[in-house]
């Protein structure tokens, strides 16, 4: 699954990184903790959170996340969604809370990402 068919299948917002969703996604990592999420992301993840700042898209370079997922509405300010774009990091959006957005990643991943 490609972050495209993420964002087409769950109906997500993209606000930065408009020309790397052809990324490949292998897992997903949920967290708002910066130092826990560096330790325990893994290349390719969907990383869910509400951290929409500078900080989080250097932490999804870090780690290697295919994109980064702002749940709850959660706001991107304008100087990570600059880097963001620089580094070819998705950032989509949606309404629903990390919990439902983790089931619904969830169901769309093969069974050996889960």
């Amino acid at each position: 699954m490609t972050v495209q068919n993420l964002v087409d299948t769950l109906s997500l917002k993209v606000l930065a990184g408009e020309d790397e969703l052809e990324r490949e996604i292998l897992g997903c990592y949920a967290g708002d903790l910066l130092s826990w999420v560096m330790a325990r992301a893994e290349s390719g993840d969907v990383w869910l959170t509400v951290m929409g700042n500078i900080n989080a898209v250097a932490v999804a370079s870090l780690t290697d996340c295919a994109c980064i997922v702002l749940t709850e509405s959660a706001a991107l300010d304008e100087d990570a969604k600059k880097r963001a774009d620089m580094q070819g990091i998705p950032i989509l959006t949606t309404e629903q809370d990390t919990y439902a957005m983790a089931i619904a990643v969830s169901r769309l991943l093969p069974e050996a990402a889960q």
